[in-house]
């Protein structure tokens, strides 16, 4: 917590550039967003630079994320007010003009912050009366037509008008930050007589208390263009306190929607819950009965359905040792996102801590691996596996090899267009330290732990001699079932993805990690019963081979999630440039490959527990 006291100066940090070159998804009372992609240094572009450029230590987290943080040569005096304040000038080559006009075709903006608080713009919204929403940064410029004219013209943003919200402590006349807005405007300076730090401004002068209030008179960008740079600062009173400042940003206006999407999950949540408890009391407490009161061996084999493949039920599936390895990294995923969740929730992952939360989950996901590998190596001694090594080797290394591979060729891409969003070379190795000197180790050892464990006995015996699996009916098909059991997990999360997208894909904070977590739960029952309901209606159907089946129903919902995410792309978003279009689809293709790890395993494990339940009830002689 920062206490700023008068006149001590305060120096705005940059944050980076970053593009708006697209729409979002719009909903009845969702406020438009902007899509945001390639950040770039704010000293890319020629802006007025300090005497010293200085860059800020940064976590794990804003590495990652892309942020580059340099302070600025805005200096700030804390509650005085400040007009016309003269930056410098830059004089436009032809380079530099180049990059300033890419920069406002793509919509880019430039992010700031002030004692930590991001800068926003208050922009009026179209759909309410007298509500404010914050757009993130100030646009770089704006394209226009001056009156009479047909040709079209680029703008740039020199004056910027700061408001900078404070508490004041009545008792210590201390003060506090609280609010950090700004207005960009365009205009095109004049001055008399040749130029110098003590160049009086015809158009913005504070001795004659002209302000720039418009951009009537729009500084143009062209080869040779001479741009003056100038910002005011107004320093305003708060009723706000410290400790209430980040609500203006995390202000939701669009709750309703969000309890729109729980209801919607809750439906269905509902609709499975009656269909498995019809199946667990009625039927299943039916045939049980039934079963256990039969006297002859002959009448055991006239029984049909699910009670006939009790000797084959717990047959180890095809490439068991593949399988052991994806339970084991979904048990790893789970641990992650639960636990982030739990932290989130209890408020420990604030959004002042920018990086905090991709930190977080990075770290849970490294110690998480002694999940992984006892869950792993646990599930393959009960499949009567005896190398417990390959399999931990396997664990600790299918999963996030590929998803590194990924993200290396991901990254190099944004290296190649030089944004400061490419992740440095320092960084990548310190993921591989983590990677091989925390992770690996504790896969290992969890491994170790899981296999001295003794193997979970089988409720029945397993016959030696395969039963043949009659043909099934049309919509028994594995592919066909699988890609059901999908819909419904996609459908209860599927109005609250849109704003994890937003929050994935746009500059924008996301902090409802309440609704979050009532998803999160809904999403976690919803894979349970859709795969116990078609796990059952597969075993009555005297097909036996569910284990894989069970793990790739709930974890199709992930094939839903990329198509959504395609869907997106080419229905709500105006991306032309390739090299977007690949980051985007990359990225989405990694996150959907996490949740359908993370989806497959709660299935597996509810369908494990079902089977072992039911025929643990039935006697075989």
């Amino acid at each position: 917590m920062a206490i700023l006291k008068r006149p001590i100066a305060i120096r705005i940090l940059i944050f980076f550039l970053f593009s708006v070159n697209v729409h979002g998804f719009y909903l009845p009372g969702v406020a438009p967003q902007d899509f945001q992609m390639l950040p770039y240094s704010y000293y890319s572009l020629p802006y007025c630079r300090p005497e010293k450029i200085v860059d800020s230590a940064e976590n794990l987290g804003e590495v990652l994320r892309g942020d580059r943080i340099e302070n600025s040569p805005f200096v700030f005096k804390m509650r005085e007010s400040q007009m016309c304040a003269a930056v410098c000038r830059v004089k436009l080559d032809k380079k530099s003009a180049k990059a300033l006009k890419e920069k406002i075709v793509d919509e880019y903006r430039v992010n700031m912050i002030l004692d930590n608080l991001p800068l926003v713009v208050p922009v009026q919204r179209p759909d309410q009366d007298n509500v404010v929403v914050y757009q993130h940064g100030f646009h770089v410029g704006l394209k226009g037509i001056f009156v009479g004219k047909k040709e079209e013209k680029y703008f740039i943003h020199n004056h910027l008008t700061f408001t900078v919200r404070f508490h004041r402590d009545i008792e210590t006349d201390s003060s506090r930050i609280v609010g950090f807005e700004v207005k960009p405007f365009s205009i095109k300076h004049e001055y008399e007589g040749e130029w110098n730090e003590k160049t009086r401004l015809t158009t913005c002068d504070p001795h004659t208390k002209r302000a720039v209030t418009n951009s009537e008179s729009p500084q143009e960008v062209e080869e040779g263009s001479e741009i003056i740079f100038t910002y005011d600062v107004d320093f305003q009173e708060s009723e706000v306190k410290w400790a209430s400042r980040w609500d203006t940003y995390l202000l939701m206006a669009d709750d309703q929607i969000h309890w729109f999407s729980i209801v919607n999950s809750m439906m269905i949540v509902l609709f499975l819950s009656g269909m498995v408890a019809m199946i667990m009391l009625r039927t299943l407490y039916r045939d049980i009965s039934n079963y256990n009161q039969l006297e002859t061996h002959e009448e055991v084999l006239e029984e049909t359905g699910w009670k006939l493949v009790h000797g084959d039920v717990f047959r180890p599936p095809e490439n068991p040792e593949l399988l052991c390895v994806y339970a084991g990294t979904g048990v790893q995923c789970f641990g992650m996102i639960l636990v982030t969740m739990i932290f989130a929730c209890l408020g420990f992952l604030s959004p002042s801590n920018r990086g905090g939360l991709m930190t977080a989950m990075l770290l849970l996901w490294v110690f998480m691996g002694l999940l992984a590998g006892y869950a792993s190596s646990r599930l393959y001694k009960t499949l009567r596996g005896t190398e417990w090594k390959k399999i931990a080797l396997r664990t600790a290394f299918m999963f996030p090899a590929t998803v590194f591979v990924a993200f290396f060729v991901l990254n190099a891409i944004i290296w190649g267009q030089k944004s400061s969003g490419a992740v440095p070379f320092g960084t990548m190795f310190a993921l591989v330290v983590l990677w091989f000197g925390i992770s690996v180790p504790l896969v290992f050892i969890g491994s170790y732990i899981g296999f001295r464990k003794p193997a979970l006995e089988d409720p029945v015996k397993t016959n030696k001699i395969p039963r043949q699996v009659p043909i099934q009916a049309w919509y028994m098909n594995p592919i066909f079932s699988i890609l059901i059991g999908g819909i419904l997990p996609f459908g209860a999360v599927f109005i609250e993805l849109f704003f994890i997208l937003t929050s994935i894909w746009l500059h924008q904070f996301y902090y409802i990690f309440g609704f979050l977590f009532i998803v999160f739960i809904i999403l976690i029952i919803t894979c349970a019963e859709i795969t116990v309901v078609l796990c059952y209606f597969q075993l009555c159907s005297e097909d036996y081979q569910w284990w894989w089946r069970s793990y790739l129903t709930s974890g199709s919902s992930a094939v839903y999630l990329f198509l959504y995410a395609a869907f997106y792309f080419y229905t709500k978003l105006e991306i032309t440039k390739l090299v977007s279009a690949i980051l985007y689809f990359g990225y989405m293709l990694v996150v959907s490959y996490v949740f359908f790890v993370f989806t497959g395993a709660i299935g597996f494990y509810a369908c494990f527990w079902f089977t072992r339940l039911i025929y643990s009830s039935v006697k075989i002689d």
